[in-house]
């Protein structure tokens, strides 16, 4: 099922569909490219806070990083 949908663009927007356009695809697809990837790229994101928030509520984790981050700085050669 197809839903059309009227927009009014910005010039940034414009310019936006333009560079999507000039690789080929229709206006309707580079709208349809750009609606999809917009929703996985913050999915994504999404999931990523998620991940860091359980990583830094891992206490174990934590002590981890600290010791190999001490240890990371003991190997640094001196300035």
């Amino acid at each position: 099922m197809t839903h059309a949908v009227s927009v009014r663009l910005d010039d940034e927007a414009a310019k936006a569909l333009r560079a999507l356009q000039a690789t080929g695809l229709t206006r309707s697809e580079a709208i349809r490219t750009a609606l999809i990837e917009s929703v996985d790229r913050r999915q994504r994101s999404s999931e990523l806070a998620a991940e860091v928030a359980r990583l830094e509520a891992d206490e174990s984790d934590r002590v981890e990083m600290l010791a190999v981050a001490e240890m990371m700085e003991s190997l640094r050669a001196p300035r």
